[in-house]
């Protein structure tokens, strides 16, 4: 294995999957759709079809051996070489068989081995994983209502099945029915020089072949798209229900999740059924018409040899061949399940990924450059598509440094607000300014870098407690990570964690979203992140929300010193802990109506005072109160 070590390297090294490139939005057309990746490794295809042509010849040529062997061994010296032995078999036949020995054991095992490591070494790992790659740099790049929209199990598998479908579809092309048809067509030119009406019947054959196929082809490919995506639908579902395994346990005893997974898997059982059938049809029709065919050039071979016309060595030859060729042709009928399983897939994943991004960064968009902060919303109007606006011409300026709550009953479009800042959605009228730029003309990932936010339902990763803490801060050491944990007060609890590979502490896996860490110490984790991010504006989305009052009082001692010098924006429902930022925003119905401190607005009498007075007991800190802040 050493010896290949060198060739296997660079076979490996011939396909870069990670390679950038300047879209990766394909198109949404299945034969564009494939062609849009294997054009990235057309070479690699090309020998994959170069391997497919020599190696069917040389299948070719060995039933032309046998043939010839057959006529050697019938010939008139036979009886006088039988009594010499080798010596005079080699004497006449020697350079001949020769050259039939190095094709059937050099040739075609080089051959072979060519197209092998071209398949095994090259397009498997390079092409499979660069559909992949570039199918998840596509679907990343979606906007967060293409994900809110879709289950992440289905939209993972899409993009892990992209590959592998492309692939095996490309490999089944050029390797089985790309050889067959190099073969079949060789034998009608071999059979037809011997005899031009062998030729015809085997032409004939495959004229036959290729109406039938041409008939249930599109049915084929049809129902093999309806299996792949019944096949992603359930795979989606088990993903939802695997996630969310504390609420399933809690109410087994409803059936509702049996009923979900049981009602995608007889989708998926009655797909297949019809795929199958169609499969079983073709393949039925296919074996009666070969075995027809076999029996009339059978036939017309013997009455040949009756005629004189051929030797029995060509008789040998014509059957070895034509029994050769049925045998492909039930393989290719074999393999066409998997082919059309492969193109449906692919077609499948083509109509999840290959959509056009209704975010992306413009073609001229630049790096924001950042100045002071300050951040202006100018007649905002939204709607998410259901008819009713959620943002009804905002107007709204933030001051560099400013710190301010967003205040209102659910649904008044507070998050929403930030979810425009952030640029996740884009307003149907209006735009959206930071420091004087409108953020449709910057990058997203440079207008990001400048936000921190914790939101009240924590976002972490199946991950160690390291890596949930540096998200997003590249090159981040351990003493930084461990200081913004202290900050968070989640260094204790965190020096107790150990997960079940016996990994501790700061390299413990804390399960898929964080599921093994209670709530108040995933928000934590989840504020110890922007402690360690340090980004000047600060969005707080109910950031303690889940943290019991001591632990509260802690960080919020931490926060004080982290809203230094930054800007801040803060929704909360319990107003106790916004009540002292310099301006609260009160936001009604999509609109700001009203706006001013804690003081101004109580004195207002409005809806801010309404729902202070409303807030009374446990949601209000102790610590804060009216007379307080009056003074």
């Amino acid at each position: 294995m050493n010896l290949f070590e060198p060739l296997l390297t660079r076979l490996e090294g011939w396909i870069d999957p990670f390679k950038p490139r300047h879209s990766y939005e394909p198109p949404n057309r299945l034969l564009a759709y494939v062609w849009f990746y294997v054009r990235q490794a057309k070479w690699a295809f090309f020998a994959l079809l170069l391997y497919g042509f020599v190696h069917a010849l040389i299948e070719a040529a060995l039933f032309s051996f046998v043939g010839r062997i057959v006529d050697i061994m019938a010939s008139a010296e036979s009886a006088a070489i039988r009594q010499e032995g080798w010596e005079s078999l080699i004497s006449n036949y020697g350079v001949e068989l020769l050259a039939m020995l190095a094709i059937v054991v050099i040739g075609r095992a080089l051959v072979i081995a060519w197209g092998a490591m071209i398949e095994e070494q090259v397009i498997v790992p390079g092409f499979f994983t660069l559909m992949r790659w570039q199918s998840h740099k596509q679907v990343i790049s979606q906007s967060l209502s293409y994900f809110q929209n879709d289950l992440s199990g289905r939209l993972a598998q899409k993009v892990m099945q992209s590959g592998q479908a492309a692939g095996d579809m490309m490999i089944s092309l050029l390797q089985i029915i790309w050889f067959v048809v190099v073969y079949a067509f060789t034998t009608v030119g071999l059979l037809a020089a011997l005899d031009i009406r062998l030729g015809a019947v085997v032409m004939a054959w495959i004229a036959i072949f290729a109406v039938i196929a041409w008939h249930f082809v599109p049915k084929i490919r049809h129902y093999g798209k309806l299996v792949a995506e019944a096949g992603s639908v359930a795979s989606g579902r088990l993903v939802d229900g695997y996630t969310n395994i504390v609420t399933v346990k809690l109410n087994s005893g409803s059936g509702v999740e049996e009923n979900f997974v049981h009602e995608a898997m007889a989708d998926m059982h009655e797909a297949l059924k019809k795929f199958t059938r169609k499969l079983t049809g073709v393949r039925v029709v296919l074996s009666t018409v070969s075995g027809l065919m076999i029996g009339v050039i059978g036939y017309l071979a013997m009455d040949l040899w009756l005629q004189e016309e051929i030797s029995a060595g060509q008789v040998a030859f014509t059957l070895a061949m034509v029994l050769r060729l049925n045998l492909l042709l039930g393989r290719l009928m074999g393999n066409l399940n998997g082919f059309f399983r492969s193109a449906g897939t692919a077609q499948n994943s083509m109509e999840t990924i290959a959509k056009p991004l209704t975010m992306g960064d413009a073609d001229d968009a630049k790096p924001l450059e950042f100045i002071q902060g300050r951040i202006q919303f100018e007649k905002v109007r939204f709607s998410y598509g259901d008819g009713g606006s959620v943002l009804r011409d905002v107007s709204l300026e933030i001051k560099p440094g400013e710190k301010i709550g967003l205040v209102g009953p659910s649904g008044a479009g507070k998050s929403t607000l930030i979810n425009l800042l952030l640029r996740f959605f884009d307003p149907q009228s209006g735009r959206v300014l930071f420091d004087g730029q409108d953020i449709r003309s910057v990058t997203q990932k440079s207008l990001r870098e400048n936000f921190s936010m914790v939101q009240q339902e924590t976002a972490l990763f199946h991950r160690s407690v390291f890596d949930n803490i540096a998200y997003g801060k590249i090159g981040v050491d351990r003493s930084e990570v461990v200081a913004a944990a202290r900050h968070a007060s989640a260094d204790e609890f965190i020096q107790e964690l150990e997960d079940n590979k016996g990994r501790k502490a700061y390299d413990a896996r804390i399960g898929e979203r964080g599921v093994k860490l209670s709530g108040g110490q995933r928000q934590r984790i989840a504020i110890a992140r922007i402690f360690l991010k340090d980004a000047p504006i600060l969005v707080l989305d109910e950031a303690t929300s889940q943290l019991d009052s001591e632990i509260e009082a802690a960080i919020q001692e931490n926060l004080l010193d982290l809203m230094k010098g930054k800007t801040v924006i803060a929704i909360a429902h319990r107003l106790s802990t916004i009540a002292q930022l310099d301006r609260l925003i009160v936001m009604d119905g999509g609109e700001i109506i009203e706006q001013g401190s804690h003081r101004e607005l109580l004195a207002k009498g409005g809806l801010y005072a309404r729902l202070w007075k409303r807030q009374s007991g446990g949601f209000i800190a102790k610590d804060i109160s009216e007379p307080a802040l009056a003074k």
